[in-house]
């Protein structure tokens, strides 16, 4: 294992060396579902939960086997890409302190990467972040958003906004997004979605969309009601993906498409989406024929996966 993890790095640290006077860009985003720290800091039941005195027995052990999961996931994607991604979109942390063990305990304290986050006022305590390489982008500037329903606070994910600047001297406006989920129903739940993409439309429209590129779980499908908000503005890449039956997460035998991006009229025809299934968090599916991303947990049994959501990634030529 330790050999193979080897020549990993050396291939990517070649091919970086190779591709860095290529004009392009590899940004990801995933969901890396509960992705808390072992420890219970009072912020409410799901930090309770996932501590080492709670029910799921979430230990220091497990914690930093996830942080290796991922750091090997995202090693897999650099070597897949030619180049480590230069920005990382992420929902489902806990806080900043996760993401600084995140980079170094793991292979990936060789690497650049800067964190962007904010605490927000989420009822289950996760976060959006993102995670950049400071030799190829500076931050500009940040904010986040925080959508409303029926003229309150919404209690769920802020929307973050990080306007960064290349080194090639452009901007581009990245936008981490985790939308309200299906819970208690869909349909029941899909004003909620709305209000939440009500206030990714309003930020698009105060910065110009032409240089944003929005990310994120969306829980909905390009399909889905919510997307018409956006859909004269902002380029749908999942689109074409889910026409196809492609998706990132798997429900009752079937692939689902909620994590994608969104790009405006600037990176037309500039840019491809992938949906990445590495292979080592692929497993059988018990239930349906085909495979099914491998979690941490299967109900309350920890299985040692990271996530229930496949990463995305695209490829921006600039």
């Amino acid at each position: 294992m330790a050999k193979s993890f080897l020549l990993i790095l050396i291939s990517i640290l070649l091919l970086e060396t190779k591709s860095a006077a290529q004009d392009s860009l590899v940004v990801m985003f995933w969901n890396l579902e509960n992705f808390f720290d072992y420890t219970d800091g009072g912020e409410g039941e799901s930090d309770r939960e996932f501590s080492s005195s709670g029910s799921r027995h979430w230990t220091k052990k497990r914690f930093y086997a996830k942080c290796d999961m991922v750091a090997k996931s995202i090693m897999w994607i650099g070597d897949s890409y030619g180049r480590m991604p230069d920005l990382i979109g992420l929902a489902e942390i806990e806080n900043k302190g996760v993401l600084l063990k995140l980079l170094k305990s793991t292979v990936l304290r060789k690497y650049d990467y800067e964190i962007v986050h904010y605490d927000s006022g989420d009822r289950r305590g996760i976060d959006v972040a993102l995670m950049y390489r400071r030799s190829v982008m500076s931050v500009g500037s940040v904010s986040v958003v925080t959508p409303e329903y029926e003229g309150e606070t919404l209690p769920t994910r802020d929307i973050l906004h990080t306007q960064m600047h290349i080194s090639d001297s452009s901007a581009i406006d990245f936008i981490v997004n985790h939308h309200p989920s299906k819970y208690g129903g869909e349909d029941e739940s899909e004003s909620r979605r709305n209000a939440a993409m009500k206030a990714l439309r309003s930020l698009c429209d105060s910065l110009g969309s032409r240089s944003v590129i929005a990310m994120g779980d969306f829980n909905d499908s390009p399909q889905g009601a919510s997307f018409r908000m956006i859909d004269d503005i902002l380029i749908n890449m999942g689109q074409q993906l889910s026409e196809r039956g492609e998706g990132s997460i798997r429900y009752e035998g079937k692939w689902e498409l909620i994590d994608m991006f969104l790009l405006g009229a600037g990176f037309e025809g500039k840019a491809e989406m992938d949906i990445c299934r590495i292979p080592f968090l692929m497993v059988r599916d018990s239930k349906h024929p085909g495979v099914r991303p491998l979690r941490t947990y299967s109900g309350p049994r920890y299985i040692g996966g990271v996530s229930d959501h496949c990463p995305v990634v695209l490829k921006l030529m600039k």
